[in-house]
C-alpha cells in the first residue's frame, strides 16, 4: 500500500478498522502479500529485536531509547489475525458505505464542523483542502476522535515487522516511531494507536507524522493525539503534500445516456458532457479538468466520475471503498445529496477464493501482473476491463461470477 501511511481504515474496518494506510492502507494499488506465520514466536521475535538494534543505531537512536522502547514488549498474536479482516477489501461496497456514512456519523461530523469551524476555515484557506474532506478522513479514521486506539504502537509495529507483513514497511515505521521518542516528539507511554501502528485523531503512521505533522496551535508540539486542531491541519497538509488540487471535487455520481459506449473511460469533463454524461444531482460538471468513470458495483449500480483528488485520498488508504467513503461522508456533512443509484445487493458476488482464481486466469492471459490476493483493487478492475473490451462486453471493470465462468471456459 504505497506506502507512507496506512492510516486509517484500520480503525474503521474493525471497529471501524484501517489503511491509514492511513491508510489508509490501501490501500493503493496492489497490496503486498503477508509472509506471516500463524503466530509470531517469542524466540524469533527476540532475534528480530536483536537484529534491529544496528539499524536503529544507524538512524541515530540511542541505546537508552531503544531499550526503553522494547522494555517489556512481547509479540501480540492477535494482530496477525487482524491483518486478514480489513473490511474495505472484503465487504460489499454498499455495506461498507452504509457503515461509514450511516448511523450518527454525518450528524457527529456536522457537530465537529461547528465546534472546529474557525480552524477548519483557516486550514482550508492555507492548504486548499476542503474542510469536508478533512472531516471525512477524521470521521472514517476515529469517528472524530472517539476511538483513536489503545494498543502500544511499538508492540504493534514490532509484531508486524517481525513477521514481515508487507515486507519492510512496518520495520521502517517501527524505526521511525523510535525516532519520535528520540527527538522528543512524544513520550514512550503516549505511543498509543491502532493494531497497525496508526496514531491520533486521523491515524498517522510514524513516517507520516515526521513528514506532515503540523503544530497549528503554536505550543511547540505537533500533537495529533489530543489536539484536534493540530490533527486537522496535519491531515490537510498530508493531502496537500500528495498533490490535492484546490477547487477540484474528489468525484461525483453521474448518469449515463442510453447506448453509452463504455469504452470511454478517461477524458476531459467537456468530453464526458458531450457524450451525454450528467451529474446525478442535477449540477454541472466541472468546467475544466479531467476525470475517469468508476463502477463500484458494475454498470447496473451507481456510476461515479472521479478526479485526481480521489487518488490523493487513496494515499491515506489504497482502498477504492475507503476513498469513496471519505468523499461521500464529507459530501453528506456538507449537505450534499446521498448516492441515488441502486446497489445490486441481490446479485451474486465473488468470494476471495474465486477472486484469486479470476486474478490468476487474467494473469495467464497477460492482463494482470499483480499478486493474486483475492482483493479487488485498481489492478484487478483494469485487467477485467481490458478483458471485457477484448470480449465485446460492457467495460465496467467489475468482476462477476459470470465473468469467471467465462474465463474458466477458455482454453
Amino acid at each position: 500500500m504505497r506506502l507512507s501511511v496506512i492510516a486509517a481504515s484500520v480503525l474503521f474496518s474493525l471497529a471501524p478498522a484501517l489503511a491509514q494506510t492511513t491508510g489508509s492502507i490501501n490501500a493503493s494499488g496492489a497490496h503486498a502479500r503477508s509472509h506471516a506465520q500463524a503466530t509470531p514466536a517469542s524466540a524469533s521475535f527476540d532475534v528480530f529485536v536483536q537484529r534491529l538494534w544496528p539499524q536503529a543505531q544507524a538512524r541515530g537512536i540511542s541505546r537508552a531509547t531503544f531499550d526503553l522502547a522494547f522494555r517489556g514488549v512481547t509479540p501480540d498474536a492477535s494482530i496477525v489475525a487482524l491483518t486478514k479482516k480489513q473490511s474495505e477489501f472484503s465487504a460489499p461496497i454498499w455495506n461498507y458505505l452504509e457503515n461509514a456514512v450511516g448511523g450518527s456519523r454525518i450528524q457527529r461530523g456536522r457537530e465537529a464542523a461547528a465546534e472546529n469551524a474557525s480552524v477548519l476555515a483557516q486550514v482550508e484557506a492555507r492548504y486548499g483542502v476542503p474542510k469536508e474532506v478533512v472531516l471525512g478522513v477524521w470521521g472514517m479514521e476515529t469517528n472524530y476522535g472517539s476511538f483513536k486506539g489503545s494498543k502500544d504502537v511499538i508492540r504493534s509495529l514490532a509484531t508486524l515487522a517481525s513477521i514481515r507483513y508487507r515486507g519492510d514497511f512496518f520495520r521502517d515505521e517501527l524505526l521511525t516511531a523510535m525516532e519520535l521518542i528520540e527527538k522528543g516528539h512524544v513520550e514512550r507511554s503516549e505511543l498509543k494507536g491502532s493494531w497497525a501502528g496508526a496514531m491520533g485523531h486521523t491515524q498517522f503512521m510514524p513516517s507520516s507524522y515526521m513528514k506532515y505533522a503540523v503544530d497549528w496551535t503554536g505550543d511547540g508540539h505537533a500533537d495529533i493525539w489530543t489536539s484536534s486542531s493540530d490533527a486537522i491541519a496535519s491531515t490537510a497538509n498530508y493531502l496537500k503534500g500528495y498533490g490535492w488540487v484546490p477547487g477540484l471535487p474528489w468525484g461525483m455520481e453521474v448518469t449515463l445516456p442510453a447506448g453509452f459506449d463504455h469504452r470511454l473511460d478517461k477524458a476531459s469533463f467537456s468530453a464526458f458532457a458531450s457524450a451525454g454524461i450528467r451529474r446525478a444531482d442535477g449540477g454541472r460538471l466541472p468546467s475544466s479538468g479531467e476525470g475517469r468513470l468508476f463502477y463500484p458495483a458494475g454498470h447496473t449500480g451507481p456510476v461515479m466520475l472521479l478526479t485526481a483528488n480521489f487518488d490523493v485520498i487513496k494515499k491515506y488508504n489504497s482502498s477504492d471503498a475507503y476513498a469513496m467513503a471519505v468523499g461521500h461522508l464529507g459530501d453528506r456533512i456538507a449537505g450534499r445529496a446521498a448516492i441515488q443509484g441502486n446497489w445490486p445487493t441481490k446479485a451474486p458476488r465473488l468470494d476471495m477464493a474465486a477472486t484469486r482464481d479470476l486474478q490468476n486466469r487474467l494473469k495467464a492471459l497477460g492482463l494482470y501482473n499483480h499478486d493474486a490476493d483475492g482483493r479487488i483493487g485498481t489492478g484487478t478492475r483494469e485487467a477485467v476491463r481490458r478483458y471485457q473490451i477484448s470480449a465485446g462486453e460492457i467495460a465496467d471493470g467489475y468482476p462477476t461470477p459470470a465473468l469467471l465462468t467465462k474465463l474458466r471456459g477458455k482454453r
